[in-house]
């Protein structure tokens, strides 16, 4: 991938990546930061990237790693020191449906949650979840069959019973 293609590629995919990640932590800041240090990684194997290969998710799966490391050393109680926030293109905030619904993907337990935003939101599909997190497909199908039950009752909604459920950000 050429610096330009580059380019074009995190101005295409950086908003829909940070609201994808937002919808996985339920953290703003966070989702920006994280998505930003993963396009940073990633310039340096640019040229190892071919649009038709998806990189998107390899962006979106190192962000979401890093996520989970910043939980961890968060958890074991270090403090981050001289934490660095670069404002990153201009991004419509979320509607208040997706406000709502993120709010209710905070209590869904992590591995349920981000099957759901990776199959409902990145319109990834059963399988390709199942690579991009380790797990087994029918452990991605019974994640979100969970997922999916719980989030009716947080919402006060019928389950979707089909596609329609998707949510495109």
């Amino acid at each position: 991938m050429t610096p330009q293609e580059f380019d074009a590629f995190y101005a295409a995919s950086f908003s829909r990546l940070t609201g994808q990640l937002y919808a996985m932590t339920g953290d703003w800041s966070e989702a920006q930061d994280v998505v930003q240090e993963a396009f940073i990684r990633a310039w340096d194997r640019r040229r190892t990237f071919d649009l038709g290969d998806a990189p998107e998710a390899w962006i979106r799966t190192t962000a979401r790693r890093l996520a989970v490391s910043r939980w961890r050393r968060l958890a074991r109680g270090l403090h981050l020191a001289g934490r660095h926030h670069h404002e990153p293109l201009t991004v419509e905030p979320p509607t208040e449906e997706y406000l709502m619904l993120v709010i209710a993907l905070r209590d869904l337990p992590e591995a349920q949650r981000t099957a759901m935003v990776l199959h409902h939101m990145c319109d990834l599909s059963i399988e390709r979840v199942a690579a991009e997190t380790g797990a087994s497909v029918s452990a991605v199908k019974s994640r979100l069959s969970r997922g999916r039950t719980a989030l009716a009752a947080r919402l006060g909604e019928q389950p979707p019973t089909s596609e329609e459920g998707r949510v495109h950000v």
